[in-house]
């Protein structure tokens, strides 16, 4: 008798992307903005996302529910609000004040642990991933930070897109969450009350050997 072949293995059936050294140096430069973050100091995160998110009805939602996800505290500003007017958009007269980021992704389709990003929304997550917490809301998992996820870079060249794919057993207990919650805290953990968000930094988008 022949063995039985073996399933494939679903290369999207894992609790993370990264790899364990990545996690640990994640988590440790976490620790870093946590710790030398003064109690109290304001902390701002900004949420990119495309301008048909924002027009859709479903935006003061998502907005709700991401904030609600962050720590008690957190000043949460997007486009409208940072470029309010007829204020041109410059981010790097943001960036610098910036404590974290929050990518609203468009999802491939409804369901999917698929998302799509701008070219916009590209730059900005690569202006900040060696440097603050980034994370992906996602409308079934919550917040994940993109150290976790897996990426690939997407057509057309000169203003290339990126696609975002979330781990299929991601938990929400996870260390990496944890401490990126922790360095968006604008009270280090222990000092003051703070309310219950659970419901690669070198190469952060290189995924584990196989």
């Amino acid at each position: 008798m022949h063995p039985k072949p073996t399933a494939p293995t679903d290369p999207l059936d894992v609790e993370t992307f990264a790899n364990p050294v990545q996690q640990r140096r994640f988590v440790a430069a976490m620790n870093r903005i946590t710790a030398d973050r003064e109690p109290g100091t304001p902390v701002r995160v900004y949420i990119t996302t495309g301008p048909q998110m924002r027009k859709s009805s479903k935006w003061d939602a998502w907005l709700t529910r991401i904030t609600e996800s962050l720590p008690e505290g957190v000043e949460v500003l997007h486009y409208h609000k940072a470029f309010p007017g007829d204020r041109p958009y410059d981010w790097d007269a943001v960036a610098g004040d910036l404590d974290g980021l929050v990518i609203l992704g468009r999802q491939k389709r409804p369901g999917s642990r698929v998302f799509l990003m701008g070219p916009v929304a590209r730059l900005e997550l690569r202006s900040l991933i060696a440097r603050k917490p980034v994370l992906i809301y996602t409308h079934n998992l919550g917040l994940i930070p993109v150290i976790d996820c897996k990426s690939q870079v997407l057509a057309p060249e000169d203003a290339p897109r990126l696609k975002l794919v979330a781990p299929k057993r991601w938990q929400r207990d996870t260390m990496t969450l944890t401490a990126a919650l922790n360095a968006l805290n604008p009270a280090k953990p222990g000092q003051e009350e703070r309310t219950d968000t659970t419901g690669h930094l070198a190469h952060p988008f290189v995924a584990p050997p196989q």
